[in-house]
C-alpha cells in the first residue's frame, strides 16, 4: 500500500536531487573549461595534461592532415588539440607533394600552421611574353602588376597586368621633357628602383653625361610623372616612398636624410646626419646605418620617426664592424632587430619618444650567427626574422621565440639575398633555378628556371608564380608556373 512520504522525506529527496544537479553542472562546466584550456587525458599514464591547440590551413585548401603518422578526420582549414611535446605533421592532397613539419608544442599554446603551401607534383609552365632583350623586372606590392624594362637606354617600359588568367600589357614611355636631354641617346641610362606601397608610382633613376636625376613615374597617368631632381633642385643618392600618395618621399643627399614633399615643392631640414643607408617602414618610421657625427670612428644604427626632433641611436660599433637594422610591428608591439657583426639583438616594446627614452624598447631575444650577418629582414606581417650570413641563414619566430638554422645548398660562391614571397615563404635563384622554402628552411622546392637580377612574384590569388627566363635563342621569356591546379 502506497504511503505518501512525509514532508521531511520530500525535503531530503529534493535536497539530494538539487545537490546532484549542482554537482553535475559543476562537473560539466569544469570539464568544458578544462577542454577549452586544452587539457586532455593522456591514455598512456592516465593523467590529465594541458595540451596545445594547432590551427591548420593550406593553399590550396582541402589537404588531408596526419599527426604523428595518424590521419585525423579533418581537412584544411582545421584545428586540433594535442598533448604538449614533440609532434610531426603531414598535409597531403591528390596531385601535390606532401608537406611535413615537426614541432615541439608547449602546453597551453596556440600554434599556427596556416601558411602551408602545397606544391604540385607536376609543375605546369607557360610562356606569357617574349622579349628580344630584357634588363629588369619589378613586381608591384599588390601582386597585380609587373614592370618590365627591355632597354636601359630607352625611357620605355612594359606594364604587365597579371591580375587575371589572361595577361595583358601596355607600353609606358616617359615624356622627353621629363628628363635632361642629350644629343647622344646611347648615353642615357634609365634604372628601375622601386614601387610605392600603393602600387601606382615607380621611382626611376636617369643618368646621362654626368647628370643624375630621380623621376616619380605615374603608371596610371604617365603625363603626371615628376622629375624630383629638377623640381626641387636637389641631388640625391637614394630616395624612397612614404605612403601611397606618390608625393611624400625621404631622400639622402650628402649623407643627410631629408623629407621631400612634391605637391608643396618643399625640402625639410637635415633629419639625420652621416647616413650611409636607410629603409622606410610603413609611412613614418625609418631605420638607418650611418657614421656618428660626433665620433667618425663609430658606425651607428638608429631609428627616426616623422616629427621627431632627433634620431634615436640603438647601436654603435667600430667602422670595420658590419651593422644591420630592421624593424616591424607585430600584435601591437614594435620590434627592432640589430645585427652587430655576427651578434643579433631583437628589441621589443614601443618606439622611443625621445633620445632620452631608454625604457620603451627592451631586449627580447639574442642569438649569434655562424659569421658576420649580411642582411636581416622581418617577414611582411612581422612573424619571422631572417638573418642571412653567406649561405647560412637563421630564422627567429617572434611569437614562439623559436630559433632555427639552415643553409642554402648551392655551388655558387656568391649568394643571392633571400626575398619574401609571402608571409612565410622566401625565394631565391641559384644555378638558374628558382626555389622557394619556408622561413626556417624546411619544405624547399625548385619551381622553375629563372634569371638572377629579375624579380619573381606570386599572382594575387596565389595560383601562379611569375619569373623571367631565357630560351635557347637567347630571347627573354616572362613565364609562369601554376601552383594551384584547377
Amino acid at each position: 500500500m502506497y504511503r505518501r512520504p512525509s514532508k521531511k522525506q520530500q525535503l531530503i529527496r529534493r535536497s539530494l536531487v538539487l545537490v546532484v544537479m549542482v554537482v553535475s553542472v559543476l562537473v560539466i562546466v569544469a570539464s568544458v573549461t578544462l577542454f577549452i584550456l586544452g587539457y586532455r587525458l593522456d591514455s598512456i599514464n592516465g593523467q590529465l595534461q594541458q595540451g596545445a591547440l594547432v590551427q591548420f590551413n593550406s593553399q590550396p585548401t582541402g589537404g588531408r592532415i596526419s599527426v604523428d603518422g595518424t590521419p585525423i578526420n579533418d581537412r584544411t582549414p582545421a584545428k586540433r588539440s594535442l598533448l604538449s611535446g614533440s609532434h610531426s605533421f603531414t598535409v597531403e592532397r591528390d596531385g601535390y607533394r606532401p608537406w611535413t613539419k615537426s614541432l615541439n608544442l608547449a602546453a597551453g599554446t596556440l600554434a599556427w600552421l596556416d601558411y602551408i603551401r602545397l606544391i604540385p607534383i607536376d609543375l605546369q609552365r607557360e610562356v606569357i611574353e617574349i622579349y628580344p632583350v630584357a634588363t629588369d623586372m619589378k613586381a608591384a606590392p599588390n601582386l597585380r602588376t609587373l614592370l618590365v624594362q627591355t632597354d636601359k637606354a630607352e625611357p620605355s617600359f612594359q606594364l604587365v597586368d597579371i591580375s587575371a588568367p589572361t595577361v595583358s600589357s601596355q607600353t609606358l614611355v616617359l615624356p622627353e621633357n621629363l628628363y635632361t636631354a642629350d644629343s647622344d641617346s646611347s648615353s642615357h641610362l634609365f634604372t628601375l628602383d622601386a614601387w610605392d606601397a600603393g602600387s601606382r608610382y615607380v621611382l626611376v633613376q636617369h643618368q646621362s653625361s654626368g647628370v643624375s636625376e630621380w623621376i616619380v613615374m605615374d603608371t596610371e597617368d604617365i603625363s603626371e610623372s615628376v622629375n624630383i631632381t629638377q623640381l626641387l633642385s636637389i641631388e640625391l643618392s637614394d630616395l624612397q616612398f612614404s605612403g601611397t600618395s606618390g608625393n611624400i618621399l625621404y631622400g639622402l643627399t650628402d649623407g643627410a636624410l631629408r623629407k621631400l614633399d612634391i605637391s608643396n615643392e618643399t625640402i625639410s631640414r637635415a633629419l639625420v646626419q652621416g647616413v650611409e643607408s636607410f629603409n622606410m617602414y610603413q609611412t613614418s618610421t625609418l631605420t638607418y646605418i650611418g657614421v656618428d657625427p660626433e665620433d667618425k670612428a663609430q658606425r651607428v644604427a638608429g631609428l627616426y620617426k616623422d616629427g621627431d626632433a632627433q634620431p634615436y641611436v640603438l647601436a654603435e660599433a667600430p667602422l670595420n664592424t658590419s651593422l644591420q637594422i630592421a624593424t616591424t610591428r607585430h600584435y601591437n608591439d614594435d620590434y627592432v632587430a640589430v645585427a652587430e657583426g655576427a651578434d643579433v639583438t631583437i628589441l621589443k616594446g614601443r618606439y622611443p619618444s625621445s633620445v632620452n627614452d631608454t625604457t620603451s624598447l627592451q631586449v627580447f631575444a639574442e642569438f649569434t650567427a655562424p659569421r658576420s650577418v649580411d642582411r636581416i629582414s622581418f617577414s611582411p606581417e612581422g612573424d619571422f626574422l631572417l638573418a642571412e650570413a653567406g649561405k647560412a641563414f637563421m630564422s627567429f619566430e617572434v611569437e614562439y621565440e623559436r630559433l632555427t638554422s639552415s643553409v642554402v645548398n648551392t655551388s655558387q660562391e656568391t649568394v643571392q639575398p633571400l626575398r619574401w614571397l609571402d608571409q612565410a615563404y622566401v625565394w631565391s635563384v641559384y644555378e638558374g633555378r628558382l626555389s622557394i622554402r619556408e622561413f626556417d628552411g624546411t619544405n624547399g622546392n625548385v619551381i622553375m628556371p629563372a634569371l638572377r637580377g629579375f624579380d619573381a612574384t606570386l599572382s594575387q590569388n596565389g595560383r601562379y608564380l611569375y619569373a623571367m627566363t631565357q630560351n635557347s635563342s637567347d630571347e627573354y621569356q616572362l613565364e609562369r608556373t601554376t601552383l594551384i591546379l584547377q
